[in-house]
This record gives C-alpha cells, sequence and structure tokens, in this order.
C-alpha cells in the first residue's frame, strides 16, 4: 500500500505540474490578445522562451534557495544544479521538482505582463535570469521552504503571496521604470483607451488558465491521500465563478455595459484569491472570496489608470490586488479543522493573530519582490543604455522591430503595400 501511494501521489503531481505548465499557454493568449496586433509574435514568442530561461535557472539555483539543506531563515543551501537526489516526500522527488518548476515559471510569466509592447528582448532575458534566482526563490523559501513566515505560520496553500503578489510586484516595478506606452496617457494625465487585438484569444487564454488552476492548486496537496484535492478543486471552481459574476455585475452598474475584458480578468482574481485559502476554507468562504476578488478587479484596474500605471495584461489588479486579498482572506475565513498550518481566522474564533501573520507575508514578500526587482531592473537599464526600445521602435512594433518578421505578416505586408501605393 505504501509503494502504491507513492506511486499515486507521483502520478497525480505530475499530471498537475503538466497542467501548470500549459498554463503558460494561456498566458500566451491571454497577452497576446490584450495587446496589439503588432506585437502578438513577439509576446507569444518571449513568453515561451523565459519559461524555457527560467527553467534553467531554477534546476541551477533556485529549487536549491527553496527547499535545499543547511537553510537559514533567508534562503535553503543545497542541491544546487538538482540531479534528482531523492528526498522525504512520499512521492517521486523529481516529480516535485518539476511541479515547483512549473509555478517558477508562472511567477516570471506575471513579472513579465508589466514589460509588455515597449522593453527590449534583452531586459526580458536578463531580467528573467536574476528574478528566477534572486526574487522568486527567497519568498518562495520564507513561506514553503521553511523560512522565517513559515515558522510563523504563514498560510499561503498554492501561492497567492509566493507566485501572485511576488510576480505583479516586480511588474510594478516594471511599469514604473519603462513609464506608460506612447498614447496611453495625454499631457494631462486623462487616459487613452488601448484595446488589445482579439477578445477571442483572450477568451481562451483565461479558459485555458482556468483549467491549469486545477493543477496549480489541487495539485499543491501532493496526494491522493483521502481525496482532499477534490475540495480543493471545488473551491478553487466557486471561487472563479463567483469572481467572474461579481465582475460583470458591477460593470454593468457602473459602466452600463457588461465589459468583457472586467469579466474575464473577474474569473482570474477570483482563482488568484482563492489560491492562498482553497484548503484552508469552506465552501462558503470560496465564494465570498471570489465575489469580493471580482470587485477589487474592476477597481484595481480603474486605481492604476488615475495613479498614470500602464499595465497592458492587468498583472497588477488581477495578480496583484487579489493576491494581497487572497492571502488576507484566510485571518478571517481559515475553519479550525482546516488550518492544518497557523491558526483558525478571525471568524472562527481565531482573534487577529492569523489575521496579523497574513498582513506581515504580504509586506514583507510585497516590499521585497518590489525593492529587489526595481534595484534589478535599475541596474539592467546602466548596463543596457536603457530598458525600453525607441519611440520609432515602440510604433512600428516589437515583432518587427526585434524579430524581423509580424505576427500577423499578411496583414501588415498588404497595408505597406498599400502605403506605398502598390
Amino acid at each position: 500500500m505504501e509503494d502504491m501511494l507513492y506511486l499515486m501521489n507521483s502520478l497525480w503531481v505530475m499530471v498537475s505540474a503538466i497542467l501548470v505548465i500549459f498554463m503558460i499557454a494561456g498566458f500566451i493568449m491571454l497577452e497576446a490578445g490584450s495587446t496589439r496586433m503588432k506585437n502578438a509574435g513577439h509576446i507569444a514568442g518571449k513568453t515561451a522562451f523565459t519559461f524555457g530561461l527560467a527553467s534553467l535557472v531554477f534546476w541551477a539555483v533556485g529549487f536549491a534557495f527553496i527547499f535545499g539543506d543547511n537553510a537559514n531563515f533567508f534562503v535553503g543551501l543545497s542541491n544546487f544544479f538538482y540531479s534528482g537526489a531523492e528526498l522525504d516526500l512520499g512521492l517521486s522527488s523529481t516529480v516535485f521538482f518539476v511541479f515547483q518548476l512549473a509555478f517558477a515559471g508562472i511567477a516570471i510569466t506575471i513579472a513579465l505582463g508589466g514589460f509588455a509592447e515597449r522593453a527590449k528582448l534583452s531586459v526580458y532575458v536578463l531580467f528573467t535570469i536574476l528574478f528566477s534566482a534572486f526574487v522568486y526563490p527567497v519568498v518562495a523559501h520564507w513561506i514553503w521552504g521553511g523560512g522565517w513566515l513559515a515558522e510563523h505560520g504563514k498560510q499561503d496553500f498554492a501561492g497567492s503571496t509566493v507566485v501572485h503578489l511576488t510576480g505583479a510586484m516586480a511588474a510594478l516595478a516594471a511599469t514604473i521604470l519603462l513609464k506608460p506606452r506612447i498614447g496611453r496617457f495625454n499631457k494631462d494625465g486623462s487616459a487613452n483607451a488601448i484595446h488589445g487585438h482579439n477578445q477571442v484569444f483572450t477568451s481562451l487564454g483565461v479558459l485555458i488558465l482556468w483549467v491549469g488552476w486545477f493543477g496549480f492548486n489541487a495539485g499543491s496537496t501532493v496526494s491522493v491521500d483521502a481525496g482532499f484535492f477534490g475540495f480543493v478543486a471545488l473551491n478553487t471552481q466557486l471561487a472563479a465563478g463567483a469572481g467572474a459574476v461579481a465582475a460583470l455585475i458591477i460593470s454593468w452598474i457602473v459602466l452600463g455595459k457588461s465589459d468583457i475584458p472586467t469579466i474575464l480578468n473577474g474569473a482570474l482574481a477570483g482563482l488568484v484569491a482563492i489560491t492562498a485559502s482553497c484548503a484552508f476554507v469552506d465552501t462558503w468562504a470560496a465564494v465570498v472570496i471570489g465575489l469580493i476578488a471580482g470587485v477589487l478587479v474592476f477597481y484595481g484596474a480603474k486605481l492604476m489608470e488615475k495613479l498614470g500605471i500602464d499595465d497592458p495584461i492587468f498583472a497588477l489588479s488581477v495578480h496583484g490586488i487579489p493576491g494581497i486579498w487572497g492571502t488576507l482572506s484566510t485571518g478571517f475565513f481559515a475553519t479550525p479543522e482546516l488550518a492544518t498550518v497557523g491558526q483558525p481566522g478571525l471568524f472562527y474564533g481565531g482573534g487577529f493573530t492569523q489575521l496579523g501573520v497574513q498582513a506581515m507575508g504580504v509586506l514583507a514578500s510585497g516590499a521585497f519582490a518590489f525593492v529587489v526587482s526595481f534595484a534589478l531592473l535599475f541596474v539592467i537599464k546602466k548596463l543596457l543604455g536603457g530598458l525600453r526600445v525607441s519611440e520609432e521602435e515602440e510604433i512600428m512594433g516589437l515583432d518587427i522591430s526585434e524579430h524581423g518578421t509580424y505576427g500577423y505578416p499578411e496583414v501588415f505586408a498588404d497595408n505597406q503595400s498599400k502605403a506605398a501605393g502598390k
């Protein structure tokens, strides 16, 4: 029975890892659809490439910094260039490694959303290496690898803080240093909408991410024992649905129309928010968490616009603000029966203890991710003589300026022919 459980756990986590890796396809569709046609090929190509690059960095140092032995409160210090050494996990250690690698890939993909449509390809390359080595693994060790936040009982089952908030804070640093895209804001501070070129791509991307999230959350049980992954999956689905419904309603009330990007972002916000709490709360609480996230994502996008922050794929309003809310939510809703880490929440007689730990985790992790990402990007800016492509290159599109061909060559070839009078 022990051998059978080992094999079943390994198979379940491997399937979950594949689902999480397939979320990269969702991000490609989501980001390409949310940006302009002239950048679609660039968005798709750099997303696939940076995932591959992040995988190599995770193999070399990331896994060691998170889960290595000889650890201190800050990072682990063994298993560099991981070669398959067995760990006492109740499943194949190499499968666990691949699963964790997939999470690291999602974190950098979220972070790079803040660079969209204006950053040099070389900036993507350098920042992917540095973030995957010195930002994500540190926060992950603090919470998942036995670091100082884990010792305080920080609850983050599948990564509202570790993955989503960390990635969003890096995206915030990038948007500040890169400054808005040409034409996004007027001199008086008023905003101009820059619409994505394909809402069908965006919708398909969200659905792929939604399915992949079952690997993200339910797979984080890393076990089939007692079928608990089914309960985690149920909470995940309920929060996603509630987020989409809340976003539709709030956009309809405020805008007079049911805005499609808002609805899609609402579903993602519900998923981001429930990621921390999916194993710690009852189903009714999952619905509440999703509903609040759906409202927050709408007003979060409005806030970013008011602050003059150009966030093309809503990394901050989808992954940042709901990531904070999802992390704090366990401090309210974690039940005594499910709180296998930390304490029950405020609404279950636990007082403010767990809520305080969650808030501390948000502040420490968010600040670390932002400050270090900002510093790394500032150094990259000095080394490369700037983070941003030239105005001419931005106007023509990064497909042609960075890669020499368009993602939609027929469309742009026809436009160039018409412009030349042919």
